[in-house]
């Protein structure tokens, strides 16, 4: 018993409690949250040194792509996943020179700064797009339908996802920032989340589509993680002991993702990365 109590990492009670919401926060943010995994980001920084705790949040990370990829395995958009893969694997390789050359208080002001950025130009082109396309509203029931539901009370329906040579341009965009921010601070969600936003994804497509990225780039990261030397026994043992907390953060995130309508779900995406973008600033 002596032997295995010296495994154990030698950590304050406030700390253990601050992993412990972390890796919470990380199932939850797997399976009903995206975006939401960078409150984790900043829990374990508060938590941790700046390099050890991106070494161990990538690893709890990773357990719950595990059981995103379980829950959500018949919901992604392959077509969008094969397209980004390229981009992102540019950002991966330019965050791990900029992760290796600058201090943790610099990366995790950068990409909140990047976060609130995106956040703005999102709403911005959402807004502009909705003012173009506006047409008369309706007054009376649309002929044809049979419900006599009015548009004010029918279920909403996704609108048709962009396409353009402009919607190539920013897919490259996203994918380069995606790949460098999870990279530097595992706070590649809240970027990816704003391009799936963007492209107007219904719920479980966007959490298919999200847990099988982040699912094929968390395994990406490990090498390069491991070549930084940022992987240690004290976080394997600390990140095997948080695992049942992820299991069950992932758990509850199922049951209520596929409760969330359309329209609130949305509005939780950006509520969650404004918030996440904050807490990189002032963390």
């Amino acid at each position: 018993m002596s032997d295995l109590a010296a495994l154990i990492p030698t950590l304050g009670t406030a700390t253990w409690v601050l992993v412990m919401i972390g890796a919470l926060v990380v199932g939850l943010s797997k399976t009903a949250m995206p975006g939401g995994g960078t409150i984790a980001v900043g829990v374990f920084a508060l938590a941790l040194p700046a390099k050890e705790s991106t070494a161990a949040l990538l690893l709890l990370l990773m357990v719950g792509d595990a059981t995103a990829l379980w829950v959500y395995r018949r919901e992604p958009d392959v077509r969008t996943l094969v397209r980004l893969i390229p981009s992102v694997l540019l950002g991966i390789v330019l965050g791990t020179v900029f992760f290796a050359t600058v201090g943790g208080d610099t990366v995790r002001t950068t990409i909140g700064v990047i976060l609130l950025v995106l956040i703005a130009v999102t709403v911005w082109r959402r807004r502009a797009a909705r003012v173009t396309k506006a047409g008369p509203v309706p007054s009376a029931t649309p002929a044809g339908d049979p419900s006599g539901a009015s548009p004010a009370t029918a279920t909403p329906v996704p609108a048709p996802a962009p396409s353009g040579p402009g919607v190539a341009i920013s897919r490259a965009g996203y994918g380069v920032l995606g790949g460098f921010t999870t990279m530097v601070a595992n706070a590649g969600g809240p970027v990816m989340s704003m391009y799936f936003y963007a492209m107007r994804m219904p719920v479980l497509t966007f959490l298919g589509t999200s847990a099988w990225f982040f699912a094929i780039v968390n395994v990406i990261k490990l090498p390069f993680s491991a070549g930084l030397g940022l992987i240690t026994r004290d976080t394997l043992v600390m990140d095997l002991m948080l695992v049942p907390l992820v299991l069950i953060g992932a758990y509850c995130g199922a049951k209520i993702a596929r409760r969330i309508p359309q329209g609130v779900f949305e509005k939780l995406i950006l509520v969650l990365t404004v918030v996440s973008a904050l807490a990189l600033l002032v963390l």
